[in-house]
């Protein structure tokens, strides 16, 4: 579904991402793990279109989408859910769910949206500044299930949460991929990644430099401690 090769990207002046090179099949959970600033949320914004500098190649479902604006990119069923969550404080919990449009057949469906995240469903008249961050980050997942995307690229979705929270991502997330749809996942819990992940890449100085598939991954535990330094 998603193939990256020579992907390189700039912050200004500054070198970020130096070639990488991933694939993520259909159907596929598939996580980015590496330490602070190794370039795996770099990697996330190059793939969406959202740095100004970026090179190689990024193909989603065979279309080139390298030269393609943002908005293109997510017309063709691409979703970036970024850590900072981006609810808008001023909108309701309904508006901010109903604010992106849907763009494809086989979206999830509010009662399935509802079941996985009943605080939405209690909490549908509050304002995006009324909710705890766990909510919002349930929201900014909510309201991208109903959009019909494909891919999803979630970024530090357990960042900062509470532990029964976390478990509550995890679920849906199971849940996405039972749905059919495609996860790369950013995330620097590795305990939370590696029970849902079919393969690991693992980053270092912008170079994706080991992937490690979640059957290999108990024999390759010291390596992968190693490069997180846990």
């Amino acid at each position: 579904m998603l193939q990256v090769s020579g992907l390189e990207a700039w912050y200004g002046e500054s070198h970020v991402l130096h070639g990488v090179d991933l694939e993520v099949a259909e159907g596929e959970v598939v996580t980015l793990l590496g330490r602070n600033g190794a370039g795996k949320s770099t990697t996330i914004k190059a793939i969406m279109g959202v740095l100004e500098s970026r090179k190689g190649s990024v193909r989603f479902q065979g279309t080139e989408t390298i030269t393609l604006p943002p908005n293109r990119i997510a017309r063709l069923g691409i979703a970036w859910c970024p850590e900072e969550r981006g609810i808008f404080a001023s909108l309701t919990v309904k508006e901010n769910l109903f604010l992106p449009p849907v763009i494809g057949p086989g979206g999830v469906t509010l009662d399935r949206i509802y079941a996985l995240f009943p605080n939405l469903k209690e909490r549908l008249g509050s304002q995006g500044t009324k909710l705890s961050g766990g909510e919002q980050q349930m929201l900014a997942i909510a309201r991208i299930m109903r959009t019909g995307a494909k891919l999803l690229l979630l970024d530090e979705p357990t960042e900062g949460l509470a532990p029964v929270i976390i478990q509550q991502i995890g679920r849906t997330i199971r849940a996405l991929k039972e749905a059919g749809l495609t996860v790369l996942l950013v995330e620097q819990n590795f305990r939370f990644a590696q029970k849902l992940a079919d393969r690991h890449y693992v980053m270092e100085d912008g170079r994706i430099v080991d992937m490690i598939p979640a059957g290999r991954l108990e024999a390759n535990m010291d390596r992968l401690h190693a490069y997180l330094g846990v």
